[in-house]
């Protein structure tokens, strides 16, 4: 029998939905501590620790395919370890096969620019253009373009009729996230075909051997289909549906190998595919080819590059062994967190959802690019990423000791400075503004919201401090990020506006906070944001001390004159245009960043008192339903901060629809995204800075967990400053 979990049932809690989607048991089990010593300094067994949670398929969960990946390319694979039934995934997570690199436009047959978006407001004087037309013509082109491309489908077929997800049997799958590798096994025509799959560390390329007498029989073979970009916003990746608008064509054909060019419009990449052994390679369509083998087994690779590639002889076991090592250096090195000698019956899920997301993020955000939300797996947001959403891609990469996978990401910042420095200056400004949503080339996309969002702009620089006190404070570091972090402060200087009223300086309008909730018109000092603006000018300060700069006056006039956050009854409000937050349950909804003022940041400023007050009012009476992923641990990290440790365990698994976090360990939103890396990020920020602790903590091991329950083994985790 064959069942197809599509989604979670509106009635289920989340511990039911979660034993449905994960096979979890209602009871978990914990190991015993040991009867002597203090078993939070025992040495974390790091095989046995990621293995427990390596993740098991036994029917075709389209909510739980694997995907395999290096940062730069990833695949999802169905329950054949390949991307058989594509259709049937798209209504739960969608088979992708997806790179930093790979990216397609449709002719701009109309012309499009930017300024037909542009919406005038007239702020302190200056005459500022937004691209705020998202529902013109003109923005649903450019918001849609560039678009992530898929770049090809590597399925089964058989050779006399398709292959029906109910035709397959017996599922048995496992991703090996130690070995790097998912192994799948299963029946057809009473035959069992076993496949292993995995993704190379260093080039886009899948290997894949797999075994069946179906194969040496000729009654099984391999696909391979290339499809068009697609406009869809949501988890559709591919145009399967137009032929006549893109070219595959053979450039190169050898014994052991072919190597194809694909054309898209101005797209153009190469695939190269090659084979052990003897086979008959055909063209069935004009995107269609079909691998068959004449043994048992077959192995074959087969790369991905924007420029044409070398033809390399498939080894398969070559790659596993590649693969291998890659992967035990990276469970190996850097930090590790184990809870399996807590008593606390949650720590078995805490640890399952650690695990995963740092496999997951590894291969879906670690690459030379600003990750996407749904990473390297399917396009929401037409596959574009969120400058915003950077803090909690990339930040847990420092706190587990590997920064260099953050690193990586912040050289775009560099790369695209004259864009951002471009943009400023189109509005009025001094210094570099960085945008909200954008792709590869940083052009931004039109919107009603995100043009007008700003808490991306302090992170270039948080992001240069955290490395900075990294890598050993070394001039070096000072040199490579002072470019961004002097253009970055610059534009933040420029932006506030001073109210001759107060005889302070205001974050004004029109400005959009993180709590997207509120009218850019309307909303002026969002205290999340200004907050955050203060720090980023305190940190750009150290930094001009650090190169012996002459003092910039202009900045510590803003510093000086600051406004001050909102607050009202001794209670931390959301906004100053909001100071009925705790009185108005319309407040309540969507992002509870109020709090990030003392949870993302260290809160030199802050009232604890008053902010301890919002936290009691936020944790008993927001709307949790209408939260997002990174939200229960942005306030997991603030309950720590405010020494409520029980909170921040019960916020991290708090049982809310978007708290989900799915077998194969994605953070579920909801049907049209379900996945949502940033859950999985805050995820290993919040939990390293609980385990590690962070600049004032107090001096207990792990002082952001509760004392009763928990038994917290750390090693290599860095403090959150």
């Amino acid at each position: 029998m064959i069942t197809i979990i599509k989604s979670l049932p509106a009635s289920l809690s989340l511990v039911s939905a979660m034993s449905v989607l994960c096979g979890i048991p209602g009871g978990l089990t914990t190991m015993a501590a040991p009867d002597a010593g203090d078993p939070s300094t025992l040495p974390i067994d790091r095989h046995a620790l990621v293995n427990r949670h390596n993740p098991i398929n036994q029917s075709p969960d389209i909510l739980s395919p694997f995907s395999l990946g290096n940062g730069e390319f990833a695949v999802t694979v169905d329950a054949t370890g390949l991307q058989t039934f594509p259709n049937i995934y798209e209504q739960g997570i969608p088979l992708g096969t997806l790179s930093q690199w790979g990216w397609h436009s449709t002719p701009n047959v109309d012309g499009y620019q930017l300024s037909d978006t542009f919406e005038r407001y007239n702020v302190d004087g200056r005459d500022i253009s937004y691209a705020a037309k998202q529902h013109s013509d003109a923005g649903q082109w450019l918001r849609a373009n560039p678009h992530r491309l898929h770049l090809g489908r590597v399925g089964f077929a058989r050779r006399d009729k398709s292959i029906g997800v109910t035709d397959i049997s017996a599922i048995s799958q496992k991703l090996d996230m130690w070995q790097g590798t998912v192994n799948s096994q299963f029946e057809l025509d009473g035959q069992l075909v076993t496949v292993k799959t995995a993704v190379h560390p260093e080039r886009d390329q899948l290997t894949v051997t797999a075994s069946s007498k179906l194969l040496q029989q000729q009654d099984l073979a391999v696909e391979f289909e290339f499809p068009y970009g697609t406009l869809s916003w949501g988890k559709k990746t591919a145009d399967w549906q137009s032929p006549e608008k893109h070219t595959t064509e053979v450039v190169e054909q050898r014994a052991q190998g072919i190597i194809l060019k694909r054309t898209l419009d101005a797209t153009v990449y190469y695939v190269a595919i090659a084979w052990a052994g003897e086979v008959r390679w055909q063209k069935t369509d004009a995107h269609r080819y079909v691998l068959q083998g004449t043994a048992e087994e077959l192995s074959f690779s087969v790369t991905y590059a924007p420029t044409k590639l070398l033809l390399v002889p498939a080894d398969a076991n070559r790659d596993f062994s590649v693969v291998k090592a890659h992967w035990q250096d990276f469970w190996l090195s850097g930090g590790a967190i184990d809870l399996s000698l807590s008593k606390d019956s949650r720590a078995h899920e805490l640890e399952r959802r650690i695990i995963l997301s740092r496999y997951l993020t590894a291969i879906q955000t670690s690459g030379s690019l600003p990750p996407s939300e749904t990473g390297l797996t399917c396009n929401s947001w037409y596959g574009k990423f969120h400058l915003e959403m950077h803090w909690w891609h990339g930040v847990h990469y420092a706190l587990w000791n590997k920064p260099t996978l953050f690193e990586k990401s912040l050289a775009w910042y560099q790369e695209q400075l004259p864009q951002a420095t471009a943009k400023a200056a189109r509005q009025g400004y001094k210094g570099a503004r960085w945008p909200k949503m954008v792709g590869p080339n940083a052009a931004e996309s039109p919107s009603t919201i995100g043009v007008f969002l700003v808490w991306q702009q302090p992170h270039p620089i948080y992001f240069a401090e955290l490395l900075y006190q990294l890598n050993g404070k070394s001039r070096e570091s000072l040199e490579q990020y002072k470019e961004i972090v002097l253009a970055t402060t610059e534009f933040m200087v420029d932006y506030l506006v001073w109210n001759e009223q107060t005889q302070v300086y205001d974050l004004a309008g029109p400005i959009i906070p993180a709590q997207e909730i509120y009218s850019a018109d309307e909303t002026h000092n969002p205290t999340f944001e200004l907050a955050y603006w203060r720090y980023g000018l305190q940190l750009a300060q150290r930094w001009r001390n650090r190169l012996q700069l002459a003092p910039d006056e202009a900045l510590n006039d803003r510093l000086q004159y600051l406004a001050p956050l909102p607050k009202f009854n001794n209670h931390y409000v959301n906004a100053g245009n909001a100071l009925n937050t705790f009185e108005d349950a319309s407040h309540l909804n969507d992002h509870p960043s109020v709090l990030g003022i003392l949870g993302m940041l260290p809160g030199h400023d802050v009232d604890k008192s008053a902010l301890n007050n919002s936290f009691t009012k936020i944790f008993a009476s927001w709307n949790w339903q209408r939260t997002w992923g990174w939200d229960y641990p942005l306030v997991a990290m603030t309950a720590a901060r405010l020494g409520r440790t029980e909170q921040a365990i019960d916020a991290l698994l708090m049982q809310v629809p978007k708290n989900t976090y799915l077998n194969n360990g994605h953070n579920y939103q909801e049907d049209s995204l379900p996945i949502y890396l940033p859950g999985n990020g805050a995820l290993l920020s919040a939990v390293a800075m609980m385990a590690a602790g962070w600049e004032g903590s107090p001096s207990r091991h792990a002082p952001g967990f509760p004392a009763a329950g928990w038994t917290v083994r750390v090693e290599n985790i860095n403090p959150l400053p």
